[in-house]
């Protein structure tokens, strides 16, 4: 085993030219393999073309107990592959017994949302003194009230904005539009920024203006925009993990857990695909799950 092994890095490193990092990679992966083998096998390992699918299931099983992450047993398989086709080309192993296996599924991790108390602590955060500040508002009230993704609400041009009836019209991915409801908070702060704006000397004027402007009178960066929502966040003792996403991902998760229609959160949230969206039914079933295990006197 370990002389295949040897064989197969010096393949990597002479015939791939692989990085020193990547045969590093390899030797430990297949270095454990190798250790995990000659333990089951009263240190009387089979030879590398006798390794079956049936002993590398259970040596993936033995990386699921010792608590590897799914992204590891998955390279682990990758590694094995590899080796057992190298194998098959050098004539040692009649087939490949790592083929058969798949790579663990990867739970796709939930979105990070602020509660609607939250939500109202950081909309206070920001001034109300001042331009700077009632600019700040009006874009983080914007972006939780329609769930605009941070590129969309730095795309606002003046043209996009229609306070009668309560709609933007968005540019989202692909170029696609889409007209997103504005609720009445944030139509109120986009009232107070604006005349604001509208007193900068280099402020450009049309249809095609920014909304939201730096000092300079240009159009904000995302950047920008995820700056100044890390300042208020650490003014306002909230968890810093939440970014300019975070607000879209609330809008959803509040949204669902009210009784909207998932259907309806797609096309507010211009997804096009409907399994985009029902990440955020997790969400929900997550928070009444816990909401259950902590009312409920038998849930324990």
């Amino acid at each position: 085993m370990r002389t295949a092994i040897a064989r197969y890095l010096q393949f990597l490193a002479v015939e791939r030219n692989a990085s020193a990092y990547t045969v590093k990679s390899y030797r430990e992966d297949l270095t454990a393999l190798a250790e995990y083998l000659a333990e089951v096998h009263a240190g009387q390992p089979p030879r590398p073309g006798d390794i079956t699918p049936l002993e590398l299931r259970g040596y993936v099983a033995a990386l699921h107990e010792a608590g590897y992450a799914k992204t590891s047993i998955a390279r682990h398989l990758a590694s094995l592959r590899s080796f057992f086709r190298f194998g098959q080309r050098e004539g040692w192993a009649q087939t490949n017994p790592a083929k058969p296996l798949r790579n663990p599924r990867k739970g796709r991790s939930l979105p990070h949302f602020l509660s609607a108390d939250d939500l109202g602590r950081l909309f206070e955060a920001p001034p109300a003194d001042g331009p700077p500040g009632l600019r700040d508002r009006a874009i983080l009230e914007t972006m939780y009230s329609a769930g605009l993704r941070v590129s969309e609400v730095v795309g606002l041009n003046d043209s996009d904005l229609d306070f009668e009836a309560g709609l933007l019209r968005v540019r989202g991915k692909g170029r696609r539009e889409r007209m997103a409801p504005i609720g009445s908070y944030a139509v109120r702060a986009l009232r107070r920024w604006l005349p604001l704006r509208k007193l900068h000397p280099r402020q450009p004027a049309g249809p095609a203006a920014p909304v939201f402007v730096n000092k300079f009178g240009g159009r904000l960066t995302t950047r920008s925009v995820a700056r100044m929502l890390e300042k208020y966040l650490r003014q306002a003792g909230l968890d810093g993990r939440t970014t300019p996403h975070s607000l879209r991902h609330s809008f959803a998760t509040h949204l669902l857990d009210r009784g909207a229609d998932i259907r309806s959160v797609q096309e507010l949230l211009g997804h096009k695909s409907l399994v985009t969206t029902q990440i955020y039914t997790h969400v929900s079933t997550a928070a009444l799950r816990e909401a259950y295990e902590k009312a409920h006197p038998r849930a324990g």
